[in-house]
């Protein structure tokens, strides 16, 4: 290791959550140990009893697929499952040796606790140096851990005073929180501290983990592999994976700044037209909020003829792509131009002149999965005045801009429930929207460099501009830093990865009227 590989950003993120397990202490393989006991004592008993053959637990396999990162309970059931046994559930008050659910539960978790009284706890000190870097430099850190001797692990290894907000298994049972993969528990611990699911960094070990930091809509999902679990990290959702957090640093600022300290646009044409002299121009546009004003439904974003008209003479002088998060027809029905490129969707659909065309080959298998979430959302949330389902082909959203102050929360635990219900979406967030995704590797920026590629324009003498006012945008935003311009639109304060600042659609207007100039004046 010659030293960070991954750096984050106090300017991009305002917390990180930690998993305890496997991630901040060495106790992973104590309860890998503790459950291995238990069933193979189980399993035993009961071939004894039954004359069944007797086939013990594996420490890693059967570990790791049924019960890690899981509150307890569940991962006996999970595991009990894939051996075809079932038992009553009884109560969390049953004896250890009484063959239920919570019994077994409670005999694996009087093994752990043992184990902890008599030899202590173990820490990862990278993780320790880290968590203590991270509060110096004004991060909020939580840990999230299905265990319910959180608190006793976290006593017995000194770290009882390190965290701001503590989401664990006694949480879990007492506000009724769906475990892991479910992303209730994050999303709880951001919820606590005050931060946006999309301003916080998840650290997992577990597959059930990542996912449910996936799930959640969190801005960065790290997996951390101890136990060669790289790939399966990877594949279930974690943007980064690293064998031990030396491989993480921390940086007090980065590229993202807030509009009060960003430029204005208008008051820098000349300086971004000079950097497309003697080249090519790309400009990407958001739909909602860019082009036209942000409306309480959005079937009432109609764009003005005053906008429609100065796209239209824009696309007869360079590329011109809309790329929203509405369903491709239902933008193309709204801008109303040939001229235009369409990446609807976030990009997942994608058709323009000359034939353009793309969707993402991996998309249409999420098509029953997302149908059967607004089903679902529409039943939960038909009761709640004002909340919105709006069914996309690749998304699902729910808007509630018109939904009461009191029933905003029952709104997020209805989308929280669904996402909970299907790991294989994901839940991102925009202004007064929840929406759910498919869970792949795709967004705003990686279309916006798909379609740079596709038209000939993935160049040196190409200025690519995107304008955009949702977090959303932030993706392309940072797809483009080091190779274009990203402009926010916004009237207040957000912190943004664009380098300049418009303030509503109608200077995104003059704007765009001022490109439209420069490239007269240059092919004049």
């Amino acid at each position: 290791m010659t030293g960070p590989q991954t750096v984050i950003s106090r300017a991009n993120f305002d917390a990180l959550l930690f998993d305890l397990d496997g991630v901040v202490t060495r106790t992973a393989a104590v309860h890998a140990a503790a459950w291995k006991r238990l069933f193979d004592e189980y399993l035993e008993a009961r071939a004894n009893r039954t004359g069944e053959s007797f086939r013990p637990f594996d420490s890693e396999s059967d570990y790791r697929r049924y019960v890690d990162g899981k509150p307890r309970y569940d991962g006996v059931q999970s595991f009990l499952a894939s051996r075809g046994i079932t038992l009553p559930y009884g109560t969390p008050g049953d004896d250890p040796q009484q063959e239920t659910i919570c019994g077994l539960g409670n005999k694996k978790n009087a093994y752990f606790r043992d184990h902890v009284q008599q030899q202590g706890v173990e820490v990862f000190p990278s993780s320790v140096t880290l968590i203590q870097k991270a509060k110096e430099q004004g991060f909020k850190v939580a840990v999230v851990s299905s265990s319910r001797n959180c608190a006793a692990v976290l006593e017995a290894a000194g770290l009882q005073d390190f965290f701001d907000a503590r989401v664990d298994g006694v949480e879990i049972a007492r506000l009724r929180l769906n475990g892991k993969p479910a992303p209730d528990m994050f999303l709880e611990a951001a919820r606590r501290l005050g931060v946006e699911p999309g301003r916080a960094v998840v650290f997992e070990d577990a597959v059930s983990g990542v996912q449910a930091g996936r799930n959640g809509g969190f801005g960065l999902v790290v997996g951390v592999a101890r136990a060669g679990q790289a790939e399966a990290l990877r594949q279930n959702g974690a943007a980064v994976v690293v064998s031990d957090l030396q491989e993480i640093d921390l940086a007090a600022a980065g590229p993202e700044r807030s509009p009060p300290h960003l430029a204005s646009a208008l008051d820098h044409v000349e300086e971004i037209t000079r950097r497309m002299e003697g080249g090519r121009l790309a400009v990407f546009l958001d739909y909602d909020g860019t082009l036209t004003p942000i409306v309480d439904r959005p079937e009432r974003a109609v764009m003005a003829e005053e906008m429609r008209a100065t796209v239209g003479r824009l696309a007869e002088l360079c590329t011109v792509a809309v790329v929203s998060g509405r369903d491709r027809a239902d933008v193309t029905r709204f801008v109303g131009l040939d001229s235009v490129v369409y990446a609807g969707s976030h990009g997942f659909d994608i058709a323009g002149p000359g034939g353009l065309q793309l969707q993402h080959q991996d998309a249409a298998q999420f098509e029953p999965a997302l149908r059967q979430a607004e089903e679902e959302l529409r039943r939960r949330l038909s009761g709640i005045d004002g909340a919105i389902v709006e069914g996309k082909r690749y998304a699902v959203a729910v808007h509630y801009r018109l939904v009461g102050e009191s029933d905003v929360l029952q709104v997020r635990e209805a989308v929280d429930a669904v996402a909970s219900h299907h790991p294989e979406l994901r839940q991102t967030g925009g202004k007064k929207i929840y929406e759910l995704r498919p869970a792949l590797d795709w967004d705003k920026g990686r279309a916006v460099l798909w379609l740079l590629r596709a038209l000939d324009l993935d160049a040196p003498d190409v200025l690519s501009v995107f304008i955009g006012d949702d977090l959303t945008d932030e993706d392309a935003f940072m797809a483009l830093y080091d190779r274009g311009i990203g402009i926010l639109v916004a009237a207040e304060p957000r912190p943004t990865r664009a380098r300049y600042v418009l303030r509503d659609p109608g200077q995104v207007r003059i704007f765009l009227e001022r490109l439209i100039d420069a490239l007269e004046r240059s092919a004049g």
